[in-house]
């Protein structure tokens, strides 16, 4: 029970995005069922909570094996539950701080970041030991746009409690401020320490390789991905992955097919997104419509779960060309209550495509002003260069998103390369 907690806690919140992988061989894509171990965990603790319903301790874990496994399936329904099963521990022990703890980590899911910051705070109260807390807080300030004291808090949390939880978030941080090499070297601690775990290992093999890919080699993302797939072959994130080294490629067959089965996995809009942009890319524009539908539907449902995804739909839509005002009314919303660089970028580039390039560049600005060294916010002030007809500008900017990442859009690549030349 410890260990599930530990596992919960060490990857839950927003998180963004080796050599020596290049020389390792190709992992075989089988292996055991890497959920079981929760599946059978959940059935006991269920049985304990029928048999105690006034268990505090007993219904936090099972919020925290519910929790888990919706990390390990996709399924928001696990969410649901763990919030009333969390909600009641910490109604009948409101100083466990682990339950405190467990409440924040659901805000923090449903990117309900003010919330998340105070519940976190609450916890680090009752206990100044809790990992956890101390993770949750960092995140929250994270995405809160407070990034000196969400950094200070995650080197407090190496210090303190090194482990995947510390690990992960300092790769974050060195992502954010455009240091790629720090980012793996942190991120492959990361894996290291999660000792083989199949869920943990997992998650931080698919976040090496999305570091891989962001500057642009997909060769060794895909060992990344496939290592995923060796330890927990049912994993929608690294199919989700593969599908988009095999675009990369130009093997758009091969890439529909991992996408399905990342879609089939998981239902998330990011995954419905990535298989109708497929389907665009190969032709078939009824069955992009039919997964760009399937989107929205996804969303309604996360945000009746209690989801704050205003970013999400937004930037979707932008990329998209539907509902563009109502795109930029919904960037702002969500930059209002999330103020981060992310948020920046989302509602420069949905002003761009409004047409309101001048409001535009100054988003564009602030959304670059830590260093980070992501393609398509590049690509995005192109874009808002060339709105605003300065062609010079625009041809350098599209030309170091390429650079960086020639594949960083399955929509945009193809738009960057035609304007850069």
């Amino acid at each position: 029970m410890a260990a599930l907690a530990a596992t919960v806690f060490a990857l839950g919140g927003a998180l963004g995005e080796s050599p020596g992988a290049a020389s390792a061989p190709d992992p075989p894509l089988g292996g055991i069922d890497a959920t079981a171990a929760t599946k059978t965990l959940v059935k006991s603790l269920e049985a304990r909570v029928r048999a105690h319903p006034r268990d505090s301790r007993a219904l936090t874990l099972l919020g925290l094996a519910y929790e888990q496994r919706e990390r390990e399936t996709g399924n928001p329904i696990y969410v649901a539950r763990a919030d009333r099963l969390v909600r009641r521990a910490v109604r009948l022990a409101p100083r466990n701080a682990v339950a405190v703890s467990a409440l924040a980590s659901l805000a923090l899911g449903r990117h309900q970041f003010r919330p998340a910051l105070r519940l976190g705070r609450r916890a680090l109260r009752l206990d100044r030991r809790n990992g956890a807390a101390y993770a949750i807080v960092g995140d929250a300030l994270l995405e809160l746009g407070r990034y000196d004291e969400a950094f200070r808090i995650f080197d407090g949390l190496a210090a303190r409690k090194p482990g995947v939880a510390a690990y992960a978030r300092i790769s974050y941080g060195r992502e954010l401020l455009g240091d790629t090499r720090g980012a793996l070297e942190a991120m492959k601690l990361a894996e290291s320490a999660a000792g083989g775990r199949a869920e943990p290992t997992a998650w931080t093999s698919v976040q090496l390789g999305k570091l891989e890919f962001s500057r642009g080699r997909p060769d060794l993302a895909e060992r990344h991905f496939r290592l995923a797939l060796a330890v927990f072959p049912s994993y929608a994130h690294a199919f989700e992955g593969l599908a988009r080294v095999e675009a990369a490629r130009g093997h758009t067959r091969r890439a529909l097919a991992l996408a399905r089965r990342a879609a089939s996995q998981a239902p998330l809009p990011q995954f419905a997104a990535t298989l109708g942009d497929l389907y665009a890319l190969a032709g078939n524009d009824a069955r992009a419509r039919e997964q760009y539908e399937r989107v929205h539907r996804i969303e309604r449902d996360l945000q009746a779960g209690g989801l704050r995804n205003e970013l999400e739909v937004a930037l979707f839509d932008v990329d998209h060309g539907v509902r563009l005002r109502r795109a930029v009314t919904l960037a702002r919303r969500a930059r209002a209550a999330r103020p981060s660089v992310d948020s920046d970028d989302a509602l420069g580039w949905a002003l761009a495509r409004a047409g309101r390039c001048g409001e535009a560049l100054h988003f564009s600005e602030r959304a670059l002003r830590l260093g980070t060294r992501d393609a398509s916010k590049w690509f995005h002030r192109g874009m808002i260069e060339r709105c605003l007809g300065h062609e010079r500008a625009a041809r350098a900017w599209f030309r170091r998103a390429l650079a960086r990442n020639p594949y960083f859009s399955l929509r945009w690549a193809a738009v960057a390369r035609e304007y850069g030349r």
